[in-house]
């Protein structure tokens, strides 16, 4: 990664073309942190003009339904181009979506992923104490995740990575095939759940914008906190 700022524009430009091709209209933002093994990108004013009618008429899991089948085609080719654009090798995509402020969020996990281990944080920021919140929240929602890593990518971005999170019937959904209905009704509850925590108080930083997804397969998932630039 030689260039790290033509990288970020060259990601944000794929991605803006990817979703206007397949939605029939791109985001008018794209903003890309890419932090091995992390790349983030998050979208702003993002809803196709279809998605502007369902939403109209309240059809927020139709318009979820539709994306998230889409994605899953879609991340082949992401892998593959950004493995082209800047030799990043990438394992994982996810996405989630803020239908009412038109916003989402695609996180690419790269294959190697020992660079995490020498992510650092600022002095005064309480980690225990965030983890113990998102444990809290987790444990209402299914149970306490057996292992919870904290990642902080940039001064507005907190990535939460959850591993062991799903109880009985959960993997009984997911057994029977009902992975789609699963993720719409964990995603409000979980979101809710989060900003009820202290997280804010301990980052002392308002939290904007929360996005979930998961893979159910392996039992993982992951939470990207947004937060208002410290002041």
């Amino acid at each position: 990664m030689s260039n790290e700022k033509a990288i970020h524009t060259e990601v944000g430009s794929y991605i803006s073309t990817l979703l206007r091709d397949h939605f029939g209209k791109g985001p008018t933002s794209v903003f890309v942190t890419v932090k091995p093994p992390f790349i983030s990108i998050h979208l702003r004013g993002f809803l196709a003009p279809t998605e502007k009618i369902l939403l109209k008429q309240q059809e927020h899991r139709r318009i979820l339904e539709t994306r998230d089948l889409l994605m899953n085609q879609l991340a082949a080719d992401i892998k593959l181009e950004l493995w082209k654009i800047g030799k990043l090798e990438v394992d994982e995509v996810y996405a989630d979506w803020n239908l009412d402020d038109h916003t989402g969020m695609i996180l690419a996990i790269m294959t190697d992923k020992s660079p995490a281990k020498d992510f650092e944080w600022e002095s005064d920021i309480e980690v225990e104490g965030i983890r113990n919140e998102v444990n809290e929240a987790s444990r209402k929602a299914q149970k306490t995740p057996e292992s919870t890593e904290l990642y902080w990518l940039n001064n507005r971005t907190l990535l939460i990575e959850r591993s062991g999170i799903f109880v009985e019937i959960e993997k009984e959904l997911i057994r029977g095939g009902f992975i789609e209905e699963l993720k719409l009704v964990k995603r409000p509850l979980e979101r809710r759940l989060l900003l009820q925590t202290r997280i804010e108080v301990l980052l002392k930083q308002p939290i904007t914008e929360v996005y979930l997804d998961w893979n159910f397969i392996t039992d993982k998932g992951y939470i990207v906190v947004l937060l208002d630039p410290a002041k």
